[in-house]
Parts: structure tokens; sequence; C-alpha cells
């Protein structure tokens, strides 16, 4: 009974009236000794890749990255742990922000000075804030990958029509064979977006932790469906469109935490143009255009070319998010002078005047009065 309510299940998921244009079915676009076109089972292989990717991340970060981050001065150990106060822990836990009154009393419960329960605050926080090696170990993998798929990804399209006129997106759709490089090129970004996701839940937390998660979701989702529709060629222009920023980006970071200021300030504003070019350029003029517009023209439309549609849209709502989180980093750069990280993590936000935040930074008064 259970398989015959699977069979039913996927018959009713896998409509061809809502998956492939009108009065096409799946036999049209199997795999056949000539030609060869997108199958649903090979995206189980960017589970596998995933992993190996993993493995390849641990495997630089420790023998490559970490050393080249102390060769540079980053040290590997943490600070030295707060010492074990139950009180203090559990006021700790329970604010993300403490106010000077909050540490008066908590003096008074432990017949600490104000100075003593700072000093502690700060200590613990420090021990739990992540080290600037393990965040440049981090950016070092990134940036890593994201050139070596960028150069992959203009390698495999460097001769594809598409590259060059994105109606080849469309034209003959969905009789699109499958090519061995592009194969590849969809494997390894599939299974490099569904490493970060895993692997989102153990890296340094960041301020735009839910903003990143979305975006790993919906990139899977986008990559499964193109897959699954055959829409894999306009599929490579999106993402060979979004790797092209990550690179400078992560080699600003990299130039920041082993503390080359100019050098990052310098590849932020490569960033920052390669980011306005790519994201609020090329991909809404050449992709989401083509998805939008082209498409009408060269191929009747279907249920699921509007899910991918959406997805696409959804992404460059991401991408306007971020741009207004590089704007405000651009212009704190300018009257300080200094690029910030703009993917910093959650300890490192400012405190205020009045208050003992979690960064363990207190206001003047709280000091002078202890």
């Amino acid at each position: 009974m259970k398989i015959g309510i699977l069979n039913r299940f996927s018959k009713w998921f896998w409509n061809e009236d809502v998956w492939l244009p009108p009065n096409m079915t799946w036999k049209d676009i199997e795999k056949t000794d000539v030609i060869k076109y997108a199958q649903f089972n090979d995206l189980y292989y960017g589970l596998l890749v995933a992993v190996v990717l993993l493995i390849i991340r641990f495997t630089l970060e420790r023998y490559i990255f970490t050393p080249i981050g102390i060769y540079f001065g980053l040290k590997p150990s943490r600070p030295k742990r707060a010492p074990e106060n139950h009180v203090l822990e559990k006021a700790f836990r329970a604010n993300g922000r403490i106010g000077y009154k909050q540490i008066q009393g908590l003096a008074k419960q432990l017949d600490w000075t104000e100075r003593k329960v700072e000093r502690w605050l700060r200590q613990r926080t420090l021990q739990d804030k992540p080290t600037t090696l393990a965040k440049f170990t981090e950016s070092s993998w990134r940036f890593t990958f994201y050139c070596s798929i960028f150069a992959y990804g203009l390698y495999t399209l460097s001769d594809k029509p598409w590259l060059w006129d994105t109606k080849h997106c469309w034209y003959d759709y969905p009789h699109h064979s499958m090519t061995s490089d592009v194969w590849w090129y969809y494997m390894v970004e599939l299974g490099f977006y569904t490493s970060l996701t895993f692997s989102q839940f153990m890296d340094i937390k960041r301020k735009d932790f839910a903003q990143m998660f979305v975006h790993h979701i919906v990139t899977i989702l986008l990559l499964v469906f193109s897959w699954s529709s055959n829409l894999t060629r306009i599929g490579t222009i999106v993402l060979i469109v979004h790797d092209f920023a990550d690179c400078p980006l992560e080699a600003a970071k990299m130039a920041k935490y082993i503390h080359k200021q100019r050098l990052g300030d310098m590849l932020f504003v490569v960033f920052t143009l390669a980011w306005i070019v790519s994201r609020l350029g090329l991909y809404p003029y050449r992709v989401i255009y083509s998805t939008a517009f082209e498409a009408v023209t060269c191929t009747a439309m279907f249920p699921a070319y509007y899910i991918f549609n959406g997805l696409l849209c959804a992404l460059q709502v991401l991408h306007i998010v971020w741009t207004w989180m590089i704007i405000r980093v651009a212009l704190q750069a300018i009257s300080s002078k200094q690029v910030k990280d703009i993917r910093s993590d959650d300890s490192s936000a400012a405190s205020s005047s009045s208050s003992c935040n979690a960064d363990g930074n207190c206001n003047n008064r709280t000091r002078r009065k202890s």
C-alpha cells in the first residue's frame, strides 16, 4: 500500500503539465545514446560533492590556511576563560545588554567592585568571540572556491552561445543537451551551496545569518528547479554572475584580518564595483530580462517556469538588501576612513553610552564611579 501511495505522489508531483511546456512529456527529454539531457537522479551527486568539499575545506583550513594566518601574526589561541560564576553567567546569558544599574546590583550581590564585574563580562564575551585566525581561514576557503569555480565557469561557458546571446537559452527548449563540463559545473555549485547550508551552523555567526540561510536555500531550489526542467542554460549564467563579486569580497576580508588595511580598502572598492555591475546590472539586465521577456517570445509558458522566475526575483530582493548594507559600510568608511567587515559577527556590535553590552564595553561614567 505504501508503494502505491508513493507512486501516486510521484505521478502527481512530476506532472508533465507543471514541469514541462505544453505538449511535452518526460520521454521527450530522456537520455539517449546520442543526446544526453539533465536527469533528476543526477542531483544526488550534488550531496556527494558537498561531502567531498567539506573534507577539502577542513583539510585546507587546518594544513594550509591556518599556517598562513599564523605566519602573518594571527594567534591560534582564544583569550583566557572567565572564572566560573553562576550568578554572572546567568545574567550574561539572559541579557544581550547589561545596564549600569544591573552591574551595580550584581556587584552588591557578589560583594564585588563594579570594575571587577565589568572585567568579568568583558572576559566572558571574548572567550566566545571567534578568533581572527578562524575568520581568516573561513574567508580563505571561500576565496579559493569562488576564484576556482569562477575560472572554471568562464572556461566552460566561453564557447557556449547562450553566454553571449541569452536568447539561446530558449531556442528549441527543452531539447538542450547536457555536456560533461556543464554537468560538473552544476554539480560542484550545488554541492558547494549544500555544504554551506550545513556548515553555516558551525561557522562564525554573522549578523546576516538569516539572509545567508535564505540565500543558500533559494540558490539550491533554483539549481534543482532549473536542472529538473532543463533550464540549465540560464542557470549557468546565474551562477557565473554571482561568483564574480564574491572573489574580491573574500580577498578584502582576508586583507583586513591580517591587518593590511590599505590593501583591504582597495579590494573593497573593487568588490563594490563588481557587486554593482554583477548584482544590480548584469543579473537584472541579462537574467531577469531574459526570463521575463525573451523566454515568452521563444517558448510556451508552463507553471514551473513561473516558480523559477519567482525564485530569481526573490534572489534580486536579497541583492537589494545586501546593497543597502554595502552602502552603509561605504558611508562608515568615508567618515572613519576605514572599511569594516560587512558581515561582522554578532559580538562586534558597538555599545551605547549608557550601558555595558555583551562585548563588555561600558560607558565612561561606569568606569569613573568604579
